[in-house]
């Protein structure tokens, strides 16, 4: 990390890093938004929009055209088009490693918020991955909005990194201790289907990006018990919690998707009306090409 912006102890190049940030990160949901034809056929224009705004903000919100179709290989294609190919065979997954997000009330999904109609706090996706199945990108294509509901707030990780650290770089030097947070193992039927997880909040890849894990959820989870984590997650939960120029909120459309590096993200309560709420989510471990 010798060198990196974020590194806590690099305050010249935090700056430098800080400054291009900020002159580039967009301040309205609008400028995530691209529209688009058929996201399984963009254009080399529909592309580079896309992939600009991920650069700035490491999301974007695509707005397509292929309203309730159903067809995985939207998302699918649309992903391969930006370099995320190794997808996550996630326990609640479909065969094709594609989740259909709908409420499922079958003994499989049952015990799983995502697949139920509650809201979902502040988290990065696959926080609970052991170190070298990490997610560093993801897509959620709306087959099928709620009839009331389920919009996700959105927060660039890197804008969230940065918040904390003018605070005090003291609290992202302890979020990136190797064992600042742990889910503990899960059991079904008393045999274990993953084993207990631990690692850093923050952490830099081998490619210098900030890579980040994080769940607000307060049951089964282990923060390591020392009064410089404490502070750093009280700290952290303050900043999720309050406005910015650089929260959003947005509700996915027939046809729409969002694709990022694998932000910071909530999604609030919903209730479904005739139609039921459907969502595809892509995990990844590929980061996108080109961001």
């Amino acid at each position: 990390m010798t060198g990196s912006p974020f590194d806590p102890i690099n305050e010249t190049s935090y700056r430098v890093w800080r400054e291009r940030k900020l002159s580039q990160a967009p301040t309205r949901l609008d400028a995530l938004i691209v529209e688009v034809g058929d996201p399984r056929r963009l254009s080399q224009a529909e592309h580079a929009a896309i992939l600009e705004r991920c650069r700035a903000a490491n999301m974007a919100i695509y707005a397509g055209t292929t309203g309730e179709n159903p067809d995985k290989s939207i998302p699918r294609e649309l992903g391969t088009r930006f370099g995320l190919n190794r997808l996550d065979h996630n326990p609640g997954a479909d065969e094709d490693a594609i989740t259909s997000l709908t409420v499922q009330t079958d003994r499989r999904h049952r015990d799983f918020i995502p697949y139920s109609d509650q809201p979902i706090s502040w988290h990065t996706d696959g926080y609970y991955n052991r170190p070298d199945r990490q997610i560093h990108g993801m897509l959620l294509h709306c087959v099928q909005p709620a009839d009331a509901g389920g919009a996700n707030a959105l927060l660039d990780h890197e804008i969230a990194y940065m918040l904390l650290r003018d605070r005090d770089p003291e609290h992202v030097r302890a979020l990136m201790h190797p064992e600042t947070m742990a889910i503990p193992a899960s059991h079904v039927d008393g045999k274990e289907t993953r084993p207990d997880c631990s690692g850093p909040v923050f952490s830099v890849r081998a490619d210098g990006r900030l890579h980040m894990r994080f769940t607000n959820r307060k049951r089964n989870i282990r923060w390591r018990n020392d009064p410089a984590t404490g502070a750093a997650v009280a700290a952290l939960r303050e900043i999720l919690e309050e406005e910015s120029p650089w929260h959003f909120s947005a509700r996915l459309e027939s046809g729409w998707g969002l694709i990022c590096n694998n932000v910071l993200h909530t999604r609030t309560g919903f209730s479904d009306g005739e139609n039921r709420r459907l969502i595809y989510r892509a995990r990844y471990y590929d980061r996108i090409e080109g961001c």
